[in-house]
């Protein structure tokens, strides 16, 4: 006979409360700003009293921690799965994802991305977390030959200006995310060729 193992119900219930007041705080810094966030507001959200919500995090730097955690998880799922072998279009796969998620929510494109939080650093394990995030992008560029440290600041130029553009001018629009396809060729056209195999600047320069 097989036993099935015995759960511990009461930590499920305590990351089940956890999952929720994790969407409250999304929902408020959604609705007010991340810098609005206030223990109060997430208590009163998921219907507890504001000593109680210390039991699941015992900060407002540690709701914090757990979104960026949480973003940085859900960028990651973006990142699974098939990516094309062709430069070009592998550019713009890398691109369209980081733009349209960035876009699409900024209030999670700030907490991941930007320094809007004072004082805010997040834990060791929630900024693995981002620089597997980065590492996979850098692994995607470098498969095509984009390796050179100014190529890779020029590609995080322009993938992170289309996103500011989107969530800054157009926010909830395509403006800026109709320019990427364009931009990306842009990018292709003067990088490319100096990684293809054989060749480099100053191989180009001379002839």
């Amino acid at each position: 006979m097989v036993v099935a193992p015995t759960r511990d119900r009461r930590a499920e219930r305590r990351e089940a409360t956890r999952a929720e007041i994790l969407d409250a705080a999304w929902a408020l810094a959604r609705e007010g700003g991340l810098s609005g966030l206030s223990l109060r507001d997430v208590a009163a959200r998921v219907g507890m009293r504001p000593p109680s919500l210390y039991w699941y995090f015992d900060s407002k730097h540690a709701i914090y921690d757990a979104m960026f955690a949480d973003g940085n998880r859900a960028l990651l799922a973006r990142l699974e799965g098939e990516w094309p072998t062709e430069p070009t279009a592998m550019l713009r796969r890398v691109a369209r994802v980081f733009v349209e998620f960035s876009a699409e929510d900024p209030a999670r494109s700030q907490l991941l991305f930007q320094r809007t939080i004072p004082d805010f650093e997040p834990s060791p394990a929630s900024y693995a977390l981002a620089t597997e995030v980065f590492e996979r992008g850098r692994a995607a560029l470098a498969s095509i030959g984009v390796t050179a440290l100014a190529d890779l600041d020029l590609w995080t130029a322009l993938v992170t200006g289309l996103a500011s553009q989107q969530i800054t001018n157009d926010p909830g629009g395509d403006r800026w995310v109709r320019l990427i396809d364009t931009a990306v060729d842009m990018y292709a056209a003067h990088v490319l060729p100096r990684r293809a195999p054989g060749t480099d600047r100053t191989s180009r320069r001379q002839r």
